[in-house]
C-alpha cells in the first residue's frame, strides 16, 4: 500500500482503548470473519469456533484487553460505535460465552488459546480464527495480522490499492509529496484534501468530526472518574487534579504543564478503555490532540481551517511513515507509535503556523530522529507505564520542533524526514524482541527488579 492510499479516517479512527493493535483491531478482525461466515453457504454446518492469539497478541493481549475484544467483535460490535464498558466484560474470568451466534445459527466457542512463544511469521501481532462442521471439517479459516493503528491484512489476500486514476496525488516519500507541492503550488493538506474528495471523503467534515471526538476525549479525561487505572498496578489518574491546579496558573511553567495535561488526559482514558481516536495509534494517542489543543489555545491565527490542515497534513505524514517502515510497537518498538505520533503533531503545527513544506518536513524529521531506538515495554502489559507520560513528554517535544523549525526560517536539515524513517524502520529490525511489546524487558521488568 502507497502512503497516498491512506485515509484520513485510516490514521485516525474513533475506537476504544486501551490499544489499537491489541483490542481495535482484532476487534476489526474478528468483525470480517464473522462477515465472512455469515455468507458461506457450504454443506458443512458451523459448529465449532476457535480463537488463536499469537506473538504479542498473547504475551500482552491480556492487559491490553484482546480477548474481549475479539469476542466483542465476534458478537457484532465495532470499535466506533459499541459501548466500551461491553468490551471490557466480554472476556472475564479468564473465559468468554460458551456459544456464539452468527447469522442466526448458535455455534459453540472454545476458549482462546494463548501461543505467546509461537507468533506468526509475518507479524508478532496475530489472531487466527476457524470454524469447523459437525465432522470437524474446516469451514473457514484466517489469519488475521493487526499492524498496527487498528489496521489489519487478512493473510494470503492482497490490500487493495489505490490507481492512479482514483486519486490526483499519487506518492510514497516525502520527497516525492514535496515535490508535487512545489509542483503544483498546493499545500501538504490541499493535496491530501484532493485525494479525500477523490476517494468520496469530504475532507472537512471528516477531520471535524475526528477532533470533536478528540477534544471530547480531552474533556472526559480531565473530570471525574476511577481515582486509579484498571489492571492491578495502581497507577492514579493525575489529569483531573492537575487540571484543577493548573486553572489558577499562568506563565511558561503552566503552558507547557497544560501540554502535558492534555496528553495524559487521553491516555488515562486510553486505559480505561473508553473512547479513543488512534493518532495513529492508541499508544500514542495523546500527542496529536495535545498539539491541536496548544494551537487553539495559543495561536492568534487559529481557527477551524487550521485544525483541519493539521489533521490533513498528520495524515500524510503518518502515511509516509507507515507506508515505509511501521506504526507497531510490536514491531518496531515504541519509535514506531510515540515517535510517528511526534512527527505527525510537529509537522502539522508547523504547518498550521505557515510553515513551508520543506520545514514541514523537517520539523517531522526532528520529532521521529529524537525517538529513535524507543522501545515498548509496558509495565504488566497495560498502557500505561511508561506510555502515558511519554505522549505526555513527547506533545511538548513536537511543539519544541515546529517552534525551532520555524525561528529557523527555511535552513535544509542534514536529515532528512525520509531518511530517518528509513532509520526507524531499521533500527526496529536491529531491536531485541523482548523490547517490542512483549513485557519481557526494559521497564516492564523494573517492579520485580525493585
Amino acid at each position: 500500500m502507497l502512503a497516498s492510499d491512506v485515509r484520513l479516517d485510516d490514521l485516525f479512527k474513533i475506537g476504544i482503548g486501551p490499544s489499537s493493535s491489541h483490542t481495535v483491531g482484532p476487534m476489526v478482525a474478528a468483525a470480517a470473519f464473522v462477515s465472512e461466515l455469515a455468507e458461506i453457504t457450504k454443506v458443512g454446518r458451523p459448529r465449532r469456533l476457535r480463537v488463536v492469539l499469537r506473538g504479542s497478541l498473547a504475551s500482552t493481549g491480556e492487559g491490553h484487553g484482546t480477548p474481549g475484544a475479539v469476542i466483542a467483535g465476534l458478537l457484532g460490535h465495532a470499535p466506533a460505535t459499541c459501548d466500551p464498558a461491553t468490551v471490557r466484560n466480554a472476556w472475564k474470568n479468564g473465559r468468554g460465552p460458551d456459544t456464539i451466534v452468527v447469522a442466526g445459527r448458535r455455534i459453540a466457542l472454545d476458549p482462546i488459546v494463548f501461543k505467546p512463544r509461537e507468533p506468526h511469521p509475518l507479524h508478532p501481532n496475530a489472531v487466527e480464527i476457524s470454524v469447523v462442521d459437525e465432522h470437524g471439517a474446516i469451514v473457514l479459516e484466517r489469519s488475521y495480522l493487526s499492524v498496527g493503528g487498528g489496521f489489519i491484512e487478512t493473510v494470503g489476500f492482497s490490500p487493495p490499492s489505490s490507481s492512479e486514476s482514483k486519486i490526483p496525488f499519487v506518492f510514497d516519500t516525502f520527497g516525492e509529496l514535496h515535490r508535487l507541492c512545489i509542483e503544483t503550488g498546493v499545500t501538504i493538506a490541499e493535496l491530501v484534501a484532493a485525494n479525500e474528495v477523490a476517494a468520496g471523503v469530504d475532507p472537512d467534515a471528516a477531520a471535524s468530526e475526528i477532533w470533536t471526538a478528540m477534544n471530547a476525549c480531552i474533556e472526559s479525561g480531565l473530570g471525574s472518574g476511577p481515582k486509579t487505572l484498571p489492571g492491578g498496578l495502581g497507577v492514579r489518574r493525575r489529569a483531573p487534579a492537575l487540571a484543577a491546579r493548573l486553572a489558577e496558573e499562568s506563565g511558561f511553567s503552566a503552558a507547557v504543564a497544560r501540554i502535558q495535561l492534555d496528553a495524559m488526559a487521553v491516555n488515562e482514558e486510553n486505559a480505561l478503555g473508553n473512547r479513543v481516536v488512534t493518532a495513529p495509534t492508541n499508544g500514542a494517542a495523546g500527542i496529536v490532540p495535545a498539539v491541536i489543543s496548544h494551537y487553539v489555545r495559543s495561536a492568534q491565527s487559529a481557527d477551524r481551517n487550521g485544525i483541519v490542515a493539521m489533521l490533513l497534513t498528520a495524515t500524510a505524514l503518518g502515511a509516509i511513515i507507515k507506508s515505509n517502515a511501521s506504526i507497531s510497537g510490536a514491531q518496531v518498538g515504541c519509535q514506531g507509535e510515540v515517535g510517528s505520533a511526534c512527527a505527525m503533531a510537529a509537522g502539522s503545527l508547523c504547518a498550521a503556523l505557515g510553515g513551508t513544506v520543506a520545514q514541514i518536513g523537517k520539523a517531522a524529521e526532528m520529532g521521529l530522529e529524537h525517538h529513535l531506538g524507543l522501545t515498548c515495554d509496558p509495565i504488566g502489559g497495560l498502557v500505561q507505564v511508561p506510555c502515558i507520560e511519554r505522549n505526555a513528554i513527547a506533545a511538548v517535544t513536537a511543539v519544541q520542533a515546529a517552534t525551532l523549525t520555524l525561528q529557523e526560517d527555511d535552513h535544509a536539515h542534514l536529515v532528512s524526514f525520509d531518511a530517518a524513517v528509513k532509520t526507524m524502520r531499521d533500527v526496529g529490525a536491529d531491536m531485541h524482541e523482548k523490547y517490542k511489546e512483549t513485557s519481557l524487558g526494559g521497564l516492564a521488568l523494573s517492579l520485580v527488579e525493585c
